[in-house]
């Protein structure tokens, strides 16, 4: 079974004023957005830093220090070792993303990553998305407190782009720009987040 894995922590000292927003509710569509779209079983995960009352089936597991969760933390969603999805709160899942979780069931492939919408030439990875098949426990054995998307590149991995095109989109970046067209996942950084966005993918999806 795969898992679906993401975090989730009360706005700190350490937050950003771009990811100060997140609420249960931004867990509770992640989920549905993923049971809607998934044709597979799986185990939907929050890594929190306290006990949440959620309205779905959804898995809590506390951080190991909850009272200084940061950026970092979110290794954290990685100490299974995969296979799994993780994805950060402020993700819309758009359309079936059944072959997106078979790539992570299948043991020997190498973890995928989209290519970092702001560095492409040349490409380096970002986090938005992380395609975890089995194998990668060593991403949170061995951290010491890296910078999380820095720390991700260091593993042996391929891009989500090139495995699958147009699947795994910036809102930002893509589909702003470009539309939705064939994209199953649209990830935003930064500045503009769904609750902010008034576009039909967002109204039909992120329910």
């Amino acid at each position: 079974m795969i898992k679906i894995i993401v975090p989730f922590w009360q706005p700190n000292d350490n937050s950003l004023d771009f990811s100060d927003m997140y609420t249960e509710e931004w867990v509770e569509k992640l989920y549905r957005g993923v049971d809607r779209n998934l044709d597979l079983p799986f185990e939907f995960i929050c890594v929190t830093d306290r006990e949440r009352e959620f309205k779905e089936d959804i898995k809590q597991v506390m951080f190991k220090d909850p009272d200084n969760c940061g950026y970092w933390s979110c290794i954290e969603c990685f100490q299974w070792g995969g296979p799994a999805i993780v994805m950060g709160l402020d993700t819309i899942i758009t359309a079936n993303i059944t072959e997106l979780a078979r790539y992570a069931l299948t043991p020997g492939n190498k973890m995928a990553l989209p290519i970092d919408p702001n560095n492409t030439n040349p490409p380096i990875a970002c986090n938005g998305v992380t395609l975890l098949p089995p194998g990668y426990e060593e991403i949170y054995l061995t951290h010491n407190g890296e910078n999380d998307m820095e720390w991700q590149r260091k593993f042996p991995h391929v891009f989500i782009d090139d495995v699958f095109p147009w699947k795994v989109k910036s809102y930002k970046k893509h589909v702003k720009k470009r539309g939705l067209g064939r994209c199953s996942i649209v990830y935003f950084h930064g500045k503009e987040k769904p609750h902010e966005i008034d576009e039909d993918f967002v109204r039909r999806n992120w329910v």
